[in-house]
């Protein structure tokens, strides 16, 4: 059945290149909403934009660094020129980089500051103009699950993914009387680009193995897939979730919902 959930719409995807942002422009072409996406891989953004075009969808990709207020404010300038207004934002930007709080430098920090929520920031302060212009809307942003529960070694990576669920939370609060609603979701292992090269980092001949070791660690016993964010992130934009705003969607397999701890089987 032809999916129209998003039909005559128009969502920008930040960091649609590649990973969850490249699923989310996949799946809400397909629902019916043209697409503006940007992230820095220019490469990456023209052959998503002429594999989706080619498909016979709306889709426009730009080159983008989202940390800096001055480019984002004159690119969401175009795509209201273009568009004249926006129904969805995806915020899906992020890197991951490794230390404690001692092992982290000031430069590193910055960076994951700068890429994971500065980014996202700018991107919500410029685009709520296009969404009020189309009378209300919804933003997502791409938080993790290590907003919940963090792993040893990621201090700058964890601490925007926590920054990036109460930021949610103050958005969906000052946006809510306009009828734009704010959600983040909070992904667990999910095999991007990303998460291949953590694993290749643990075990250059073997990366998949790493990946198949994280998956047993979700009780569905494997990592996720982008297109299962994407459509996690795809209910929270469309009027399915009319009466959802402010909230922290988990789509991790499980994961946080499991006790680390074996209990003793039941023997009787």
């Amino acid at each position: 059945m032809e999916n129209t959930l998003m039909k005559g719409g128009v969502t920008v995807v930040a960091g649609g290149g590649s990973g969850i942002g490249r699923a989310a422009v996949e799946v809400f072409a397909e629902s019916g909403s043209a697409v503006e996406f940007c992230s820095v891989d220019a490469a990456a953004n023209d052959a998503l934009e002429t594999q989706m075009t080619e498909r016979g969808f709306d889709v426009k990709g730009t080159t983008l660094d989202a940390s800096s207020s001055a480019a984002v404010e004159a690119y969401l300038a175009e795509v209201g020129h273009r568009r004249g207004r926006v129904s969805a934002l995806v915020n899906s930007i992020g890197i991951q980089r490794y230390g404690t709080s001692e092992t982290t430098d000031d430069a590193t920090w910055d960076e994951v500051l700068d890429v994971n929520l500065k980014s996202m920031f700018l991107m919500v302060k410029f685009t709520v103009p296009l969404i009020r212009a189309n009378g209300g809307g919804a933003i997502v942003n791409v938080s993790s699950g290590q907003a919940l529960a963090s792993q040893r070694n990621v201090v700058a990576y964890t601490a925007s993914k926590g920054a990036i669920v109460a930021m949610t939370r103050a958005m969906a609060v000052d946006y809510a009387p306009e009828g734009i609603r704010v959600n983040s979701v909070c992904p667990g292992s999910i095999d991007t680009p990303m998460l291949r090269t953590s694993a290749r980092a643990l075990n250059p001949d073997d990366p998949d193995a790493v990946i198949a070791e994280w998956g047993r660690a979700h009780p569905i016993g494997r990592v996720g897939r982008p297109r299962e964010v994407a459509n996690a992130i795809l209910f929270l934009a469309s009027e399915l979730s009319s009466f959802v705003t402010g909230t922290d969607l988990r789509v991790d397999g499980g994961a946080l919902s499991a006790q680390p701890m074996a209990a003793p089987e039941d023997k009787g």
